[in-house]
């Protein structure tokens, strides 16, 4: 069970966390939620899509890492950190972080702040990285983990606004993808959504110019770009099965 307090360089001094990748850290997940201030660089490896929340019936921006349940196709030993691509998710990243809210005082907006999961796999008290120096400041790691919290934090703000867009300008299509493994085995990507090409060439120039001002129309055609990188993700898993 998750065991989330707010991190100080006091009780966790000695804390330590296995900034490392691997299946025994649950890291074996067939795909993850992503943010739009990601984009650019998730459309150069992963396929980017867009799932309904079942709950909040909200789109949901998701990288694919597997073609089947607890599949992670970018896990590697071999690797350094054990994940093969240039760029990982930051929600693979925050690892057992999380950002919650502190009121300071009554007469100002709560204030984000970081949380740690002590039940989480990665954290350690003997090996990985430290999260403070010797003499209590934040350390590279804890503050590389606070950018990708806070990048987490900012897409989460951008993102509903950007569905928003995308919905009134009726750009959203349902995608199934189908596909063949050297084994002869025909898998299916079901549930997915992507943007519709030839309706964003379409729209009007007033159209395209408001999502160009707002930042959208790059996210959309990221998106767009991204679907090819499935036969990437099929080439990988062929790969295991030769």
């Amino acid at each position: 069970m998750a065991k989330h307090v707010l991190l100080n360089n006091v009780h966790h001094k000695n804390v330590r966390v296995l900034a490392h990748y691997a299946k025994e850290f649950a890291d074996d997940v067939a795909s993850v939620l992503v943010f739009p201030p990601e984009f650019v660089e998730l459309q150069k490896e992963y396929p980017i899509f867009f799932q309904l929340d079942k709950q909040t019936i909200k789109y949901q921006c998701v990288a694919i890492l597997g073609l089947q349940k607890d599949e992670n196709l970018f896990l590697n030993n071999l690797s350094p950190l054990g994940w093969h691509a240039d760029y990982i998710p930051a929600m693979m990243e925050r690892g057992p972080f999380l950002i919650g809210f502190q009121q300071q005082d009554p007469l100002s907006d709560p204030s984000p702040v970081i949380h740690i999961d002590m039940q989480h796999p990665k954290v350690s008290n003997e090996k990985g990285q430290p999260l403070f120096l010797e003499h209590g400041g934040n350390s590279p790691y804890l503050n590389h983990v606070a950018t990708r919290l806070q990048a987490i934090h900012e897409g989460m703000a951008i993102q509903d606004k950007m569905f928003d867009c995308f919905q009134a300008c009726d750009l959203i299509e349902p995608v199934n993808i189908e596909f063949d493994l050297i084994n002869g085995e025909k898998c299916k990507l079901t549930g997915n959504f992507t943007i519709n090409e030839e309706k964003l060439r379409a729209l009007s120039a007033e159209q395209l110019f408001e999502l160009n001002q707002l930042g959208y129309l790059q996210f959309a055609y990221a998106a767009i770009a991204s679907v090819t990188n499935i036969r990437k993700l099929v080439e990988r898993k062929n790969a295991l099965l030769t």
